[in-house]
């Protein structure tokens, strides 16, 4: 619920999409934690996007805010993609495993947790916007998950 650009009252999807909070169970209900917890990371490099879409725009005669060329809907499919690689890398190497791709909605400080191994998040991103999912073995079958 905290808020950002141009959503003051936080994220739209609170209360409204399933596996949002506040009906998302916590992390440590599904997964064990006894058992260990992989961090599986994206780094999408911001700055060469950045530059990359600019040259694009500049060549058709278009020149873009630098917000419009941060906007997540020119990056995020990629880096999206990109996360997935990892993930399907991750499982194939580690049977048993579940991924969950928003951890965030499970109650999970990811940024508090990354700050813990010297992996320190911009918010906003601005040279590097990281993508996290978290792996680890279910407890239980639970909440059709």
């Amino acid at each position: 619920m905290k808020p950002y650009y141009n959503h003051p009252k936080g994220c739209p999807n609170f209360g409204k999409k399933q596996g949002c909070p506040p009906t998302a169970p916590l992390y440590e209900q599904i997964y064990n934690l006894a058992q260990p917890v992989y961090a599986i990371i994206n780094e999408f490099d911001m700055t060469s996007h950045v530059e990359q879409l600019n040259e694009k725009l500049k060549a058709k005669g278009k020149e873009w805010s630098e917000h419009q060329l941060r906007c997540v809907l020119y990056w995020q499919p990629k880096a999206r993609k990109q996360l997935e690689q990892h993930i399907t890398g991750f499982l194939r190497d580690h049977p048993g495993y579940s991924v969950e791709r928003c951890p965030e909605a499970m109650g999970v400080d990811i940024t508090e947790t990354l700050a813990h191994v010297e992996i320190n998040l911009e918010w906003p991103p601005l040279t590097v916007a990281y993508q996290v999912a978290l792996a680890g073995i279910r407890k239980v079958e639970l909440f059709g998950r």
